[in-house]
């Protein structure tokens, strides 16, 4: 089961990509939007990962290209500040499957992975 993690923080990308390799999952890591688009294109992910703090994302766009790219569209997870409100609503409101803070995001990564990186039944 692969997924993507759109993330440009290495070090928590590592942290995410070894709870997934602990439970035999695949997560691939893209800096980028257009990076995320063209890794999602080769090999549709079952789920993917947004950290809500990547410079100009553009969710409403993004989850629109990820819908066109993928014969089904992949589980959404969108992470971020818990003081940044706006920007959590925002990605509920765009569509992600589920919007949780970052602190959320983290006590939850090895309970929940899987189901995140399954694609949507």
């Amino acid at each position: 089961m692969a997924g993507i993690m759109l993330c440009d923080d290495l070090i928590f990308f590592s942290r995410v990509a070894g709870a997934a390799r602990a439970m035999g999952l695949d997560v691939r890591q893209s800096r980028t939007v257009p990076g995320l688009l063209d890794m999602a294109r080769r090999e549709p992910p079952g789920g993917v990962l947004l950290d809500l703090h990547i410079e100009a994302i553009d969710l409403p766009n993004l989850l629109a290209e990820l819908r066109a790219a993928c014969p089904t569209m992949p589980r959404t997870v969108g992470f971020g500040s818990h003081v940044d409100a706006e920007t959590l609503r925002k990605a509920r409101e765009a569509g992600c499957d589920l919007v949780v803070p970052r602190s959320q995001f983290v006590k939850m990564l090895e309970s929940s992975l899987p189901q995140w990186l399954a694609p949507p039944a």
